[in-house]
């Protein structure tokens, strides 16, 4: 090779490097289940470290994290370093980091729901197109009117909040329903009782605390603990496609360098890609298309190169291919696929080396002086110098407490942001409650219970006054009488016949003359 820096990654009839110039050109790390990618990625996680370059990885099953401890002593590591010559081969333990976002494993990592965004929270939250353009509303509201979006608790008050001015919001800003407000309110509860409440707060994660060296130089590995994170795959997928964005978001353009300024190490990346909306799919084709002019280098780790999508497949210049198992058509479409990605070799076929790789043994192809790939090339991998497994809790402990970050991301702090002023406007509205009875005020829609008074003393029906016994008595007598002169006189002028109606109304007619002049 050239006397450029680069990576010993693996040898079979000649060496193979990984030009450190090249690290930013991104890469895949593929094959089956138990083929040796862990091992491969601990490898070049500590290439890039011993040149100085910080690395980013996700420890899935938990045997990442003997990276921390010093190594050499494995059998299988002695004897691949023997095969590959390897003389000045030893142990050496590298500077670490570990991050946990349940803070059990690791520091703590947080960020805020608003650096999260409306696209990757819609994301997390399992959200519909309906859905995802209320909390969009959500978002602007909070931004013009001031609120800070940092927890769950301050999301959930202005989710409340906007079910609750629906009304107002929607003639402004479009159709706000009460249901698909409650809606999102059952995803962030789900989320919370699988622990998802934590990523949200402060102190938000300073990228600046993972892309540093250490005392001596080498560049520090953080590894985040994510077998428990991993039970719950989209949290996964979106906190890592979060980290790599602001990574996108806050580091400068630097071009072409002589190394990377960070390289991250995207594990299960199948993750990342199922079920993506087109929106975020554009997002992260565009993310690794661009990030490379920010000095980062993607590598993507998955068990079939199909998992990773065409477009983002064209942009990885550094492949290595452990075995893959051809056992039904799509495991044999696989096969071909990968194949075809590299540049062939004439001294062997691709497709049927794929199938008979050995465990720690890969197909190798880097970017050579000029940016070209070379042909691949049959290659064993090169052990790697940490500890190949697991670490025990007491190590774990020990690299955490000598950690120049040990206490800094641990308590979490709560200041005054959305759901402090949302809630502190109703206690104020509350506190206010005796100065408004002090004036007169409308009826209220609740009336309250009043004790019972005094029964009210019966009132006279209205109209005419009631008469007394005695002139009850008197004026049924003179009906009586006037009735009966009454109606002989109509016997005579009449006759029979009519005699008794005419009488009886001539007879009360005559009554009602002469008592009323007698009452008055």
């Amino acid at each position: 090779m050239s006397d450029e820096a680069a990576i010993f990654v693996g040898a079979s009839d000649a060496d193979q490097y990984l030009l450190l110039k090249y690290g930013n050109r991104h890469g895949l790390i593929a094959g089956a289940t138990g083929t040796g990618k862990t091992v491969t990625l601990q490898t070049l996680a500590e290439g890039f470290s011993s040149q100085g370059v910080p690395v980013f990885m996700a420890d899935v099953k938990g045997d990442l994290a003997g990276i921390s401890q010093r190594g050499g002593d494995n059998p299988r590591a002695l004897e691949r370093a023997k095969l590959l010559k390897m003389r000045d081969y030893a142990g050496r333990a590298c500077p670490t980091v570990f991050w946990d976002l349940f803070g059990e494993k690791g520091h703590p990592i947080r960020t805020t729901v608003s650096e999260v965004g409306p696209v990757l929270m819609a994301r997390l939250l399992q959200l519909n197109e309906t859905q995802e353009g209320v909390l969009n509303i959500v978002f602007k509201v909070a931004d013009e009117r001031g609120l800070l979006l940092l927890d769950f608790k301050d999301l959930q008050a202005m989710l409340q909040w906007i079910a609750e001015n629906a009304g107002e919001l929607t003639t402004r800003y479009g159709n706000v329903s009460k249901q698909t407000v409650g809606t999102i309110q059952r995803q962030l509860l789900m989320l919370d009782q699988q622990g998802g409440e934590g990523f949200f707060g402060e102190p938000a994660l300073d990228l600046a605390d993972m892309i540093r060296n250490d005392a001596a130089g080498l560049g520090v590995i953080n590894v985040l603990a994510a077998d428990r994170l991993m039970q719950n795959p989209r949290l996964y997928s979106t906190f890592l496609l979060w980290l790599l964005s602001e990574l996108f978001e806050a580091l400068p353009e630097v071009g072409d360098v002589d190394k990377p300024k960070f390289v991250f190490f995207f594990d299960e990346a199948h993750l990342l890609f199922d079920d993506a909306p087109k929106a975020l799919f554009d997002r992260i084709e565009q993310v690794v298309r661009l990030i490379r002019s920010k000095g980062v280098g993607v590598f993507f780790i998955t068990q079939n190169p199909l998992d990773v999508p065409e477009t983002v497949l064209g942009q990885l210049g550094n492949r290595v291919q452990h075995a893959l198992r051809a056992f039904t058509p799509k495991d044999q479409k696989a096969v071909k696929v990968a194949a075809e990605t590299f540049r062939p070799n004439p001294k062997f076929s691709a497709v049927q080396a794929i199938v008979e790789l050995g465990v720690g043994e890969a197909l190798l192809s880097f970017l050579d002086t000029k940016g070209v790939p070379i042909p691949v090339e049959r290659c064993f991998v090169a052990p790697p110098r940490s500890r190949i497994g697991t670490v025990t809790e007491v190590e774990r402990k020990a690299v955490m407490a000598s950690s120049t970050l040990a206490g800094k991301y641990d308590k979490a702090v709560d200041r005054e942001s959305a759901y402090e002023k949302l809630t502190g406007r109703v206690a104020a509205a509350v506190a206010d409650a005796p100065a408004r009875e002090a004036t007169p005020s409308p009826e209220p829609r609740l009336k309250k219970a009043q004790s019972p008074g005094p029964a009210p003393a019966p009132r006279p029906p209205a109209g005419r006054q009631r008469d007394s016994i005695g002139v009850t008595v008197a004026k049924a007598a003179g009906r009586s009488m006037a009735t009966i002169a009454a109606r002989e006189a109509a016997k005579a002028i009449f006759g029979k016949g009519r005699a008794g109606s005419i009488g009886a109304s001539v007879g009360g007619a005559v009554l009602r003359g002469v008592l009323g002049s007698i009452l008055r």
